[in-house]
C-alpha cells in the first residue's frame, strides 16, 4: 500500500508541474478611465505608480495612481505628436512622428524637457523607440535612403547617433513602417527586432544591440502603402507575435497576425478569418508563458490564452490604440480621449 500511495504522490506532483497548454481564460475585464479630455495617445509606459504618455499637440505627462491626478505639460511647438516612448531610472524619452523630429529627454522629478536630437529632414518619420538598459537605447523610423533610419544611444541617452545604411539591411522601394503603438521594435536582453509594413512585411533583428542585422520576410499581408505589420511582441527570445493587416480594410481578419518560435526567423500565420482585423498593438501578458496575449485596434479589446490560436473579444472599445501590461491580470490603454485601466477577470 505505501507504495501505492508513494505512486499517486508523484503522479500527482508531476501532472501538477507539467507545462501549461493554456493561458490564463479570462472571459471579461472591468474598465476604469483613469482621465479623459480632447487628445490622443499611441504612446505609453509604466513607471511604479506612474503611467507616462505622449499625446498630440506636444503634450506630454503622467498619470499618478497613488494621487490620482493627471500632470500634464506641452512642448514647443505645439504641432507634434509624441508616439515614441521610452525611460531610464531618471528620465523619460519622447520622440515624434513627422518632420521636424525632436527627440526629447524628460526629468522624471521636475518635468521639465531638453532636445538630446533633432531632424529637420522633410522625409524624417520616426515610429518607435526603446532602451536595453540604463546607458544603451534604440529608435526607429521610415527610410529616408535605402535604409530605414536608426537611432543609438550609448551614454544614457545624452546623445544619439544615425546608423549608416552601409550597416543596416536595404529597404525595398515603398517599404516603411507605422507609429500605431510604440511597438515596432522590440528588445529583450541584447536582442532586437523592427517590424515593418508597405510594399514588405519583414522583420530586422540584431543579436548585439543594434551592432549587426539579419532581415526576415513574413507572411503578413503586404503590397500596399497601409498594409504590413503595425505591431509587433515578444515574450522572449523565441516566441513573439507580429499584427496589423490592412488599415484600408479593418474588417479584414486573413494575413494580419503571424507567430514566430525560433526568434523571428520564420513565421506562420494564425487564426486565419477568426478574431479581430486590423491591429494597433498586440502584447504578451506576463508569466504566462508565451500563451496569454491581448490585443487593440479597429476590431476592440481580443485576448488569447493558446499563443494566439483562439481570441475572445472582451471588451468592444475600437477607439485603443496601445496597451501596457503592469502585471498578468492588470494593463492600461491609451487612445482616442483616454487613458484607461483594464482588469482581467475570469
Amino acid at each position: 500500500m505505501k507504495y501505492l500511495t508513494a505512486f499517486w504522490l508523484m503522479f500527482l506532483f508531476f501532472a501538477g508541474n507539467t507545462n501549461r497548454s493554456t493561458a490564463v481564460q479570462y472571459t471579461k475585464v472591468q474598465i476604469d478611465t483613469l482621465f479623459a479630455g480632447n487628445f490622443s495617445s499611441r504612446a505609453i509606459l509604466i513607471d511604479g505608480n506612474k503611467i507616462w504618455y505622449g499625446a498630440d499637440r506636444s503634450r506630454y505627462g503622467y498619470y499618478d495612481l497613488e494621487t490620482k491626478k493627471n500632470v500634464s505639460k506641452s512642448f514647443s511647438p505645439d504641432t507634434l505628436e509624441f508616439r515614441s516612448i521610452a525611460s531610464t531610472s531618471k528620465n523619460i524619452f519622447l520622440l515624434n512622428a513627422g518632420s521636424p523630429a525632436f527627440l526629447l529627454r524628460v526629468d522624471k522629478t521636475s518635468g521639465n524637457a531638453e532636445v538630446v536630437h533633432n531632424d529637420p529632414n522633410k522625409k524624417i518619420f520616426y515610429d518607435s523607440m526603446r532602451f536595453w538598459n540604463e546607458s544603451e537605447g534604440i529608435a526607429m523610423g521610415d527610410p529616408v535612403e535605402n535604409c530605414l533610419s536608426v537611432l543609438i544611444t550609448r551614454d544614457a541617452g545624452n546623445s544619439w547617433e544615425k546608423i549608416p545604411c552601409s550597416k543596416l539591411p536595404k529597404t525595398e522601394e515603398g517599404e516603411a513602417a507605422f507609429a500605431a503603438s510604440n511597438t515596432n521594435v522590440i528588445v529583450k536582453g541584447t536582442n532586437t527586432w523592427i517590424a515593418t509594413g508597405g510594399k514588405k512585411a519583414r522583420v530586422l533583428f540584431s543579436p548585439d544591440k543594434g551592432k549587426s542585422w539579419s532581415i526576415y520576410d513574413t507572411p503578413i499581408v503586404s503590397g500596399k502603402s497601409m498594409t504590413g505589420i503595425f505591431t509587433a511582441d515578444f515574450y522572449d527570445a523565441k516566441t513573439g507575435i507580429a499584427a496589423g493587416g490592412d488599415y484600408e480594410r479593418q474588417n479584414r481578419n486573413q494575413e494580419n497576425k503571424a507567430v514566430t518560435h525560433d526568434g523571428g526567423k520564420t513565421w506562420e500565420l494564425i487564426a486565419e478569418n477568426k478574431a479581430f482585423g486590423y491591429a494597433s498593438c498586440v502584447q504578451y501578458v506576463p508569466h504566462s508563458k508565451g500563451l496569454g496575449i491581448a490585443s487593440v485596434g479597429a476590431s476592440g479589446l481580443y485576448y488569447s490564452a493558446d499563443g494566439g490560436k483562439e481570441w475572445k473579444q472582451l471588451h468592444n472599445d475600437y477607439s485603443l490604440f496601445t496597451i501596457r501590461f503592469k502585471d498578468d491580470s492588470t494593463a492600461f490603454a491609451a487612445g482616442k480621449g483616454k487613458i484607461v485601466r483594464i482588469r482581467f477577470k475570469k
